[in-house]
């Protein structure tokens, strides 16, 4: 069973996943980061550019996702070098540290809530996330045109696409699809259309928004939809 809450960090979602049976699951590229928590282990989940299937591990998964370009300054690591990757806390912070960070989750009542109050913790000693980036994420997620988003930030589009690579993972074309892809599912799984959800979400038509799902979530539509369901 999966469940989610908004977190007390800005702009950051809690969630905790306790799967009813063995068998892999699909996550679904959205540009975010996460800290995860499973079996006293703490883990990130780097930014993914395609669905990342999981390999069924049982037990509760507990986790924090950050908004998109917010969790390496969090982290201490550019986002690009934790692309399409799921790797140990220790492999990033000192092991005794993370041991010590490990414990203190372990203790809380809830592995999420404990989790929530360690990114907390980060953000209170990182500097605060800069401004520009949300306007990235906004205006993407609004449709915006890369080089005119370059242009209001006053960037050139190599200066656009290096800050991308450090906060999102990718450049900003990578970031506008996965946007976009959330976008079409949130409409056609509220029933919209797919012809409808294509041309509202902003692809060329339906035939481009099936090559899209296909390519980034790693199944056709419908069927995605039906698992989901």
């Amino acid at each position: 069973m999966f469940v989610e809450r908004a977190s007390r960090l800005a702009g950051a979602v809690v969630w905790r996943n306790a799967p009813e049976r063995d068998g892999t699951g699909r996550v679904l590229p959205d540009g975010c980061m996460d800290l995860l928590w499973h079996e006293g282990r703490l883990m990130v989940a780097g930014p993914d550019t395609r669905a990342y299937v999981t390999d069924g591990a049982t037990g509760t998964w507990a986790g924090i996702r950050f908004y998109p370009g917010t969790a390496p300054a969090l982290l201490g690591v550019p986002a690009h070098e934790l692309r399409d990757r799921r790797v140990e806390l220790a492999d990033l912070w000192p092991a005794s540290e993370v041991r010590r960070l490990a414990a203190r989750v372990n203790a809380a009542p809830d592995p999420a809530s404990g989790l929530e109050d360690l990114a907390l913790r980060q953000a209170a000693g990182a500097d605060p996330p800069d401004p520009l980036l949300r306007h990235v994420v906004t205006a993407l997620d609004a449709g915006r045109p890369v080089a005119a988003i370059a242009d209001e930030l006053g960037l050139g589009p190599r200066q656009l696409l290096r800050r991308s690579l450090t906060a999102f993972g990718y450049g900003p074309k990578t970031l506008a699809r996965i946007l976009r892809l959330r976008r079409a599912l949130a409409l056609a799984r509220d029933g919209v259309p797919f012809a409808d959800t294509a041309a509202r979400a902003g692809y060329a038509d339906q035939a481009h928004l099936a090559r899209d799902v296909k390519e980034l979530a790693g199944l056709p539509l419908g069927e995605l939809l039906a698992r989901r369901g």
